[in-house]
């Protein structure tokens, strides 16, 4: 019997099938649209997005019929919630993160929860990419909408629901709302009052591998599965990431290689909230019991994109149409030393620590002979320094890490993991299994259905590693004198890039 993992995001969901010893089996992918019905808006549409995980699901059952799906978990983007009934009837839009609905509540929020009282609840400080706002923009301007649903789902768990589970969420998920109390491990009463939110409108919380119900009898015969595959609560899709690639234990971190590239370290013991503030680090519930996890990030695979779009844009509608990947071309035109270009990476909201919004993106070293693999590998570098520059940080934290597990579309590039490892001065394994994402809600859906007693026995019989990627330490030492020239950069340019993008 396998193990099925679906993995939803911003811009398309993956499903994949894997046996009790961490082979994938089969691995279906669906992309859908984010939509934009305004300037500063981005939603999903629930019921398109719920069509393709079907068809992902369909697809993936119909070939592991040999070995078929006993169980299922879902991991999912984090903050954007769903509305919908208790007859499982979708109710409206998913409004995302990067949306602006809910700015307007920012300013009274801030009046009454500074940074250090919400993170001692919610080990977060505010922003409005978080579900809080979003809740109180719909109650304020669509209070038919607020008023018909009978609950607002994260999306591992509408996923869940959908396919006939309870109405519940896990921890990790649950605390992307900014409503959720991280020592009570329920939702805090004090937080829905200054938000004016009903509880009632929220699903339960539980701990992710609990079982929450079976796949209803009419949807296993449409998807080709089974019949009382049983579903498990789910998890955030980055904890999911660090499950599939073995990061359960303080030592090791996921890099995670996607839209985002986000290093997720595990810890054992909530840290002192002055240093996390300070750092602009969240703490936020594991997948896995009694540990945490905080993220390290920036939108570097966006700016990849990006590079992609501007600068090879007739050879990746090429590479679309012949079924090819246009990374290989890509990557293969880096050059083998330093990018003679320094890159700030400032072409959107950055992570921590300063998440700086009134900014622009910097390119310094351009010269007639620099060649698209310069500007290409400037950016790789640019988007790792500054993650380089929170890591450094870490050091007057408990939070200590040797080793990373590279995952994510990135990862299958060798040279992107390589100056990453050169930059970051520590080895960087690679799992064999890319999809870390549903490998881990597969393991999540094995202890759900009992096949695993543990994470760390689902992960000692699922997760193999393979290539290590060692820093080189003649590169090492040149790229932190490159580091300490880039650390110049922002202080230097910020009132002339803040005026620019002001004036944008």
């Amino acid at each position: 019997m396998s193990l099925l993992g679906i993995d939803v995001g911003t811009t398309g969901c993956k499903a994949a099938a894997f046996s009790e010893d961490g082979r994938m089996l089969a691995l279906h992918y669906e992309e859908h649209q984010i939509h934009r019905p305004k300037p500063g808006w981005a939603e999903l549409d629930p019921g398109e997005v719920w069509d393709k995980v079907k068809i992902a699901i369909k697809n993936v059952a119909l070939e592991c019929t040999h070995d078929p799906i006993k169980a299922l978990s879902v991991s999912s983007l984090g903050e954007a919630v769903v509305p919908v009934t208790k007859h499982r009837r979708i109710l409206g839009s998913s409004i995302l993160f990067f949306d602006v609905r809910g700015e307007e509540f920012m300013e009274g929020l801030r009046g009454q929860l500074n940074d250090e009282k919400l993170y001692a609840i919610n080990g977060n400080t505010l922003g409005n990419q978080y579900g809080i706002t979003k809740l109180m923009w719909i109650k304020r301007h669509q209070p038919e909408l607020y008023e018909m649903a009978d609950k607002f789902l994260l999306w591992s768990s509408f996923i869940a629901f959908m396919l006939g589970a309870e109405p519940i969420v896990d921890h990790s998920l649950a605390n992307r709302t900014l409503l959720f109390d991280l020592d009570q491990k329920d939702w805090s009463d004090e937080l829905l009052e200054i938000a004016n939110l009903d509880r009632s409108k929220l699903p339960d919380t539980a701990q992710s591998g609990v079982k929450i119900g079976s796949v209803s009898a009419h949807l296993a015969d449409e998807l080709s599965l089974p019949p009382g595959v049983t579903i498990t609560n789910g998890a955030h899709d980055q904890n999911a990431c660090a499950v599939g690639s073995g990061v359960i234990e303080p030592g090791s971190a996921v890099f995670g290689m996607g839209t985002f590239i986000c290093i997720t370290p595990v810890f054992e013991n909530r840290l002192d909230p002055s240093m996390m503030i300070k750092r602009g680090l969240n703490t936020e519930h594991h997948a896995v019991p009694n540990k945490y996890v905080c993220f390290i990030y920036n939108q570097g695979g966006s700016i990849v994109n990006w590079f992609r779009n501007t600068f090879a844009a007739h050879e990746y509608q090429q590479a679309v149409s012949a079924g090819e990947d246009i990374y290989d071309l890509l990557f293969h035109e880096i050059p083998h030393d330093l990018s003679g270009v320094i890159v700030l990476p400032h072409f959107t909201l950055t992570g921590p620590p300063d998440f700086i919004s009134d900014s622009s993106g910097v390119m310094v070293g351009l010269n007639l002979d620099c060649s698209r693999g310069d500007i290409l590998k400037g950016i790789l570098e640019g988007v790792t320094f500054s993650l380089k520059e929170v890591v450094d940080s870490l050091s007057k934290t408990d939070i200590e890490f040797t080793e990373y597990r590279p995952v994510g579309g990135g990862s299958k590039s060798d040279a992107w993991i390589q100056i990453a490892a050169d930059i970051m001065g520590q080895p960087f394994i690679l799992p064999t299994v890319k999809e870390a994402g549903c490998l881990g809600a597969a393991i999540i859906a094995g202890i759900g259905s009992g096949t695993f007693a543990s994470f760390e026995q689902g992960v000692e019989a699922t997760v193999r590693l393979g290539r290590t990627f060692e820093p080189d330490m003649k590169l090492v030492e040149r790229y932190e004198t490159r580091y300490e020239a880039y650390k110049r950069l922002w202080p230097l340019m910020r009132d002339y890039l803040r005026e620019l993008a002001a004036a944008n």
